[in-house]
């Protein structure tokens, strides 16, 4: 460490400070890494792989032809995939199921979002060190103070993204939970009209678009996939899963009840469509019942302090006047 501080010393002199050689071991290590970024990044394509394709018949030319038909030529992050993505199919599915919940469904999403944790990790992190240095250079601050922060904003970089994501999901949940009654009331009329059950969802989506359009997107997903001839209970179970809103759940299991005995979907939407009524009056009422306890902290710091200056106000200025005239 001594070497470290007089070689820091005989560069940068003593605007550095006594921790200049751990801040030169600080910028090593950031050169270190982005010089070996590359190298993982630019990893050749695994043998096997090779292999696989050769046994499968794709030539080069094949291989290529599937990532046109993909769109995968113009993604810039396609060939950093094996460093970006979950390697763990289960852990990918994970982090690609959170994503469509919060409304992005394209096929780099997992990829993106693990770019942009590394790069504002990265980014900040540096930020942090630069902070470090002027520290180091306008006074004396202790080893703690340097590393955190250098590591706080890279903490921040990193879990700013997840952080969005989440948030992301919880507003999606809940545009989907206050738009659910209105759905059903319009598939209710629909069905009753004498439109199918597939034709009600198209219908649907349409209308409620301008009021809630993460909604209107899940019922499009689930009349495109019918279309396309995927089994309606898959089709139903995955919107069901892509929403993650138990009404949703619920929704779907009295669809495939009702088509599984055959009973009437038209007497099954009538009756989960009042519940749901229901239950957004439930949530109103249980969301007006906790306001005045929310209001009551604000009250009495809002009204409290002036209801005090003008009932005392005047007493305590009467009284420091007398005191004045008696101490002359």
């Amino acid at each position: 460490m001594n070497a470290l501080n007089s070689l820091a010393a005989s560069i940068f002199g003593d605007s550095l400070g006594p921790f200049g050689g751990l801040i030169i071991v600080g910028i090593l290590g950031l050169i270190l890494i982005v010089l070996t970024l590359p190298m993982f990044l630019n990893q050749k394509k695994d043998p096997l792989d090779k292999l696989r394709d050769e046994r499968r018949g794709l030539t080069p030319k094949d291989s290529e032809k599937k990532s046109l038909r993909y769109g995968t030529k113009n993604d810039k992050l396609a060939k950093y995939s094996a460093f970006l993505e979950p390697q763990d199919e289960e852990e990918y599915s994970a982090v690609q199921l959170k994503l469509i919940q919060a409304g992005y469904r394209g096929k780099n999403a997992v990829r993106m979002y693990h770019f942009s944790q590394f790069a504002l990790a990265l980014g900040l992190l540096a930020v942090g060190v630069f902070i470090a240095i002027i520290k180091s250079a306008t006074g004396e601050p202790s080893t703690q103070s340097l590393i955190m922060s250098v590591l706080i904003p890279g903490g921040i970089g990193y879990m700013g993204p997840k952080y969005w994501i989440t948030r992301r999901v919880e507003e999606r949940k809940k545009e989907i939970t206050n738009g659910f009654p209105d759905a059903l009331d319009l598939m209710l009329v629909c069905v009753e009209a004498g439109q199918s059950m597939d034709q009600s969802i198209i219908r649907v989506s349409k209308e409620i678009r301008a009021g809630f359009p993460a909604l209107a997107d899940e019922f499009e997903i689930v009349s495109f996939e019918i279309k396309a001839g995927k089994d309606k209970t898959t089709v139903l179970k995955d919107m069901a899963e892509r929403a993650g809103v138990n009404d949703v759940t619920s929704f779907v299991t009295v669809l495939i009840q009702s088509q599984s005995f055959g009973t009437s979907i038209a007497d099954a939407l009538r009756v989960y469509a009042s519940e749901m009524r229901d239950k957004r009056v439930m949530r109103a009422e249980e969301a007006a019942n906790k306001l005045p306890t929310k209001m009551t902290l604000a009250t009495m710091m809002l009204t409290v302090p002036p209801l005090l200056i003008i009932l005392i106000g005047p007493s305590v200025y009467d009284i420091y006047v007398l005191l004045n005239q008696n101490n002359f």
